[in-house]
């Protein structure tokens, strides 16, 4: 499961919109809304991620147990 509040936490750390990341992932603004509801992405869109917003540690945010 991801923990959603921290991803939001760090797309705006990093001065972005939930909209901009979607646009850095390629869906559109409705599908990442959606993913980040359901808290899945695919293994790519995290990969771009993790590049794009400079996460030291992907585990806690995108493998957590809750």
């Amino acid at each position: 499961m991801i923990k959603t509040d921290e991803l939001r936490g760090i797309i705006a750390k990093n001065g972005l919109s939930q909209t901009d990341v979607a646009k850095m992932i390629g869906v559109t603004p409705k599908t990442f809304y959606e993913k980040m509801k359901n808290g899945v992405f695919g293994s790519d869109e995290i990969q771009i991620m993790i590049d794009e917003l400079h996460i030291n540690n992907p585990m806690l945010i995108f493998f957590a147990k809750e």
